[in-house]
């Protein structure tokens, strides 16, 4: 105490031990109640089968992994890792190159001294590769999500938000001012209600997920852009799920749905199909992409990324550039199961996108159904309150361009084989 008090002179630093174990009782006291109240709160979600717990994977992420506790590799069917490059052997060599060169990190802030020159490399690839006019990189997409509404809208404006977007877009709308609707899960009569009340403002922005991750249906952009343009509104999209490998070339759903120049902002990861890493990007319009870089709060007081992951998210735009087979080959994947599963007795939501969940309503039966199908090898797992909502609870499989056909028709047959033992399917 003494020390503190000469490096610190200015510090009024009480001296008593009887004032700091006076302090040290009345602390034990508030944390031993907040202990009690949590006690029953978890306990609470045990019984109702929703407590979470983490599988420890043992290996590289991949379609086959080792997973602590199990014997032998495990098909793993829950993975955003669409493209199957999360281990590629180029992409690591990538990061492994960049390690050596670039180093782990920076150290500091973008404007500060946190911008190298593949920082500036990669926001060109994300805007070309978009066809957008610039780009800028986050930590994560939902560090994007977080920083562009309050940047972007004012209480002149009005946002206009999907119910079911990711949880993401939703914290970001709660930080902006701007006055917020919420439309009806892609109910285009509800958007356009919302769209008529909203004309008294400045600028409306319709945002939506381009996918929605927990249902795997894709939002009607045609339809959305027909509204915007109806009512002068911009629209926003999400791609976490699309980039890369949905649209003819991987673009995005802008790009299946023949909308790429309607749409005005796109935020996208590149934690999922693009190295599967972390970091996230908005890209869109150079104005919008400058206030960004001057007003956006996670983007002026976070790290810049590590040299390594933007390396790594580097190479795999390069190689979506010079081959985009990826795509056709995860649809068809993706078809088969569906189909197969379908047949089978499953009841699947969403369109055909890799994302695949399948309805089974109760919690702790999804929670039990996935951990039979890890003695079986598969490797999946139960979605339940608060990631969906209560009665929504299912197994989300996610293909890969990874898996072979052998994977996933042995992923089939477990699922028939556990989904009889629970009188899930005759």
């Amino acid at each position: 105490m003494l020390a503190i008090r000469r490096l610190y002179p200015k510090l009024n630093i009480p001296f008593s031990h009887r004032c700091l174990s006076v302090t040290t009782r009345q602390s034990s006291v508030a944390l031993n109640s907040l202990r009690n109240q949590l006690d029953v709160e978890l306990e609470a979600i045990r019984e109702a089968g929703l407590w979470k717990t983490e599988r420890v994977i043992t290996t590289k992420q991949g379609s086959n992994i080792g997973v602590e506790n199990t014997e032998g590799k495990i098909l793993n069917f829950c993975a955003n890792n669409y493209l199957g490059l999360s281990s590629n052997p180029k992409v690591i060599q990538a990061g492994i190159e960049a390690l050596d060169e670039f180093g782990a990190g920076l150290s500091s802030v973008r404007f500060i001294c946190g911008t190298q020159t593949i920082h500036k490399k990669l926001e060109k690839q994300i805007a070309e590769f978009h066809k957008r006019e610039d780009a800028i990189l986050y930590a994560s997409c939902f560090d994007a999500n977080a920083g562009i509404f309050e940047t972007l809208l004012s209480n002149e404006d009005a946002v206009l938000s999907d119910e079911l977007n990711h949880a993401s877009i939703i914290d970001g709308i709660r930080l902006c001012k701007a006055n917020k609707y919420r439309f009806k899960h892609l109910d285009m009569v509800d958007l356009e209600e919302k769209l008529k009340d909203s004309q008294k403002f400045r600028n409306r922005l319709i945002v939506t997920d381009g996918v929605f991750s927990m249902d795997g249906d894709v939002a009607p952009l045609p339809a959305i852009c027909d509204l915007a343009d109806k009512y002068n509104a911009l629209v926003f999209i999400d791609e976490c799920h699309a980039t890369g490998f949905l649209g003819k070339t991987g673009r995005g759903t802008d790009e299946l749905l023949g909308v790429m120049s309607r749409v005005a902002i796109i935020n996208s990861t590149l934690g999922k199909a693009l190295g599967g890493a972390a970091g996230g990007y908005t890209t869109g319009p150079q104005q919008v992409i400058d206030l960004l870089r001057n007003r956006s709060r996670p983007f002026l007081f976070s790290n810049s990324l590590p040299p390594p992951v933007v390396a790594c998210a580097s190479k795999v735009f390069e190689m979506l550039s010079e081959d985009s087979s990826f795509v056709a080959d995860i649809q068809n994947k993706t078809t088969h199961f569906r189909e197969q599963m379908t047949k089978a007795g499953f009841k699947i939501a969403g369109d055909n996108h890799p994302i695949c969940p399948i309805m089974l309503g109760d919690a702790k039966l999804a929670m039990n159904m996935a951990d039979d199908l890890l003695k079986q090898g598969i490797f999946v797992i139960g979605f339940s309150y608060p990631v969906v909502a209560i009665g929504k609870s299912r197994i989300r499989v996610q293909i890969s361009a990874s898996h072979s056909m052998e994977d996933i028709n042995r992923a089939i047959n477990a699922f028939v084989a556990v989904g009889k033992s629970y009188k899930v399917i005759p």
